[in-house]
C-alpha cells in the first residue's frame, strides 16, 4: 500500500484524514509543526487518537515535528521515506489574523509550499493534493461559486495566498508532469474543530452563558461542511490521482446548502437548548458576504457527495464538544 506524506496531518481535518486513510490500508508520515495559533495540546490530543488507529490497522504512522519552511527538514524527510503522494494542509489559517500579519501569510503558505513542491521534483513525488479555500472566491456576485468562475479578486492575504499556491501548483504540473488536485474547502466543522471558529466558539460562549459576537447583521452566510464530507472528498481526490497519470484540476467540496449567521446561531442555540446573548458589531475587514459551493465538478469526476446536514452536524459537533469538556 502507498505511503503518504500529511502536512499539517495533526490538526483537526488532517488527523480525522489520518484515521480513514489507516483504516484504508495506507502508511502515513505526518509533519507539524505544534505551532501557538491555538492550543497545540489539541494537536498532540489528535496525534494520539491516530496512534491508536496505527495499531489497530497496523499501519504506519510517523510524526515528524517541524516547520515546512525548513529546506534541510523537508529534504531529510523526502530523503528518508518512500513517499508516494502528499496532501497539503500546512499553513497558516484564518482571514482575520493574515490582515494583521500578511508577510507571515505568504512566508509559510507559499514559501512553505515551494519547499514541498521542490522536495517532491527532486525525489519524483508526482502526486499532490492542495488544499486550498473557497476564500479565493472573494466576494463574488454569482452564486453558488463554481471553479469556472474569476478568482483574480481576493479580500485578505490568506485568500490571496491561496489563489497564488494554486497557480504555483499548475506551474509544477505544468513544467514536471505532477499530478495535482486543488480542493477548495467551504468552512469545515466537525469533532475537533479549531477553537476560534464560529461552531466551537459560539458554542462553547452559550454553555458559559457569554454573549455572542455577531459581525454584521446576521445575513452573511456560509455553506458549512460537515468534517467526514471534506474527507470524503479528500479521499476520493487521493486515489484518483493515484491512478491517473499527467492530471491538473480543481474541486469545490462544500455542502451547498449556505445558512445565514443568524441562522446558525439559531439551530446552535436550540441543539443546546438555550437562548442566545447576542453582541452586535461592524462587519470585520476581509469578511465575504456569502460561500455557496457547487460541487458538479467535484460530483461529476471523483463522486463526491456530501450526506451531513447543519442540523445533524452541529448535533453531531455538541455531543462530541460536551463529551471533550466535561459538561452535564
Amino acid at each position: 500500500m502507498s505511503t503518504i506524506l500529511l502536512t499539517g496531518g495533526a490538526g483537526f481535518i488532517g488527523s480525522t484524514t489520518a484515521e480513514v486513510l489507516m483504516n484504508k490500508g495506507y502508511d502515513l508520515v505526518v509533519i507539524d509543526n505544534f505551532n501557538d495559533y491555538y492550543d497545540p495540546a489539541l494537536k498532540r490530543k489528535n496525534v494520539d487518537i491516530c496512534k491508536e488507529v496505527a495499531i489497530k490497522t497496523n499501519c504506519q504512522y510517523e510524526l515528524v515535528e517541524g516547520d515546512i519552511r525548513d529546506r534541510e527538514l523537508m529534504k531529510k524527510l523526502f530523503d528518508e521515506h518512500q513517499i508516494d503522494a502528499v496532501i497539503h494542509w500546512a499553513g497558516m489559517a484564518g482571514v482575520r489574523p493574515s490582515i494583521d500579519d500578511p508577510r507571515l501569510y505568504i512566508d509559510v503558505n507559499i514559501g512553505g509550499l515551494m519547499n514541498v513542491l521542490e522536495e517532491m521534483r527532486s525525489h519524483e513525488v508526482k502526486n499532490l493534493v492542495f488544499i486550498s479555500s473557497s476564500s479565493v472566491y472573494g466576494n463574488n456576485k454569482k452564486v453558488p461559486f463554481s471553479e469556472k468562475d474569476p478568482v483574480d479578486n481576493p479580500i485578505s492575504p490568506y485568500a490571496a495566498s491561496k489563489k497564488s499556491s494554486e497557480l504555483l501548483c499548475y506551474t509544477y504540473h505544468s513544467l514536471f508532469r505532477m499530478n495535482v488536485h486543488c480542493l477548495r474547502y467551504f468552512t469545515v466543522y466537525g469533532p475537533r474543530q479549531r477553537p476560534d471558529l464560529a461552531i466551537n466558539k459560539f458554542t462553547r460562549l452559550m454553555l458559559n452563558k457569554e454573549p455572542i459576537p455577531m459581525f454584521g447583521d446576521g445575513t452573511t452566510s456560509r455553506d458549512y461542511t460537515y468534517v467526514s464530507d471534506i474527507v470524503q472528498g479528500t479521499v476520493l481526490s487521493l486515489e484518483y490521482l493515484l491512478s491517473h497519470d499527467n492530471v491538473y484540476d480543481i474541486f469545490n467540496l462544500g455542502g451547498s446548502h449556505p445558512i445565514s449567521l443568524k441562522g446558525l446561531i439559531d439551530v446552535i442555540a436550540h441543539t443546546l437548548g438555550v437562548t442566545p446573548v447576542i453582541n452586535q458589531l461592524p462587519m470585520q475587514p476581509g469578511d465575504v458576504n456569502v460561500t455557496y459551493s457547487d460541487y458538479s465538478h467535484a460530483k461529476e469526476v471523483l463522486g463526491y457527495e456530501p450526506v451531513v446536514r447543519i442540523e445533524e452536524g452541529i448535533r453531531n459537533f455538541v455531543e462530541w464538544y460536551k463529551k471533550e469538556n466535561n459538561y452535564q
